[in-house]
């Protein structure tokens, strides 16, 4: 079963493109023309949204050296150690919704350290994958598009890592 599912992972992206492409050779749809201007708007995207990009790598620099994130996480060890969650996994999981880069770091570090069959490191590496930048996604794709509201967005993206959060927990505790 293992060797299929690999099989299957490997042919996936393959055959994912090549039906992409006979299916707009089907379609008689313009080819490269299609992929200069998908381009064209990738660039201008991406020159849209660096502001964005700037303002979070700067706000998320700043808490965590400022000592902010050490406090935080001294002041809830008692908690983290009544409910027995790791506390070394606490940045990972209040960083994963904001940053994506800084949330690899943090995990690779935990894996560094703990290995990564540990309990520590099954656990970041399950929570990375199950929770989302929330707040990076908020801020610089709702910013380059002009949305303003963004109220239920946040909150049901936030519930939504906090459930993976959980879930993580409950996981890798059952499995492992």
């Amino acid at each position: 079963m293992a060797q299929l599912i690999t099989n299957i992972s490997v042919w996936m992206i393959p055959i994912l493109i090549s039906l992409i492409l006979v299916f707009a050779i089907w379609n008689r749809v313009p080819l490269f023309e299609t992929f200069v201007d998908g381009a064209k708007e990738g660039f201008d995207t991406a020159i849209h949204i660096m502001p964005y990009i700037v303002g979070m790598m700067v706000a998320i620099t700043i808490f965590r050296e400022s000592g902010a994130l050490e406090l935080i996480t001294v002041f809830l060890r008692p908690v983290f150690n009544f409910v027995q969650f790791p506390v070394e996994v606490f940045p990972l999981a209040l960083l994963r919704p904001i940053t994506g880069t800084g949330a690899l770091a943090i995990t690779s570090d935990l894996i560094a350290n703990h290995g990564p069959d540990s309990f520590i490191g099954r656990l970041a590496s399950t929570m990375q994958g199950s929770t989302d930048t929330t707040l990076y996604v908020l801020t610089v794709y709702f910013g380059a598009v002009g949305i303003k509201k963004v109220g239920y967005s946040i909150k049901v993206g936030l519930l939504s890592d906090l459930v993976g959060i959980i879930a993580s927990i409950v996981i890798v505790s059952y499995y492992f």
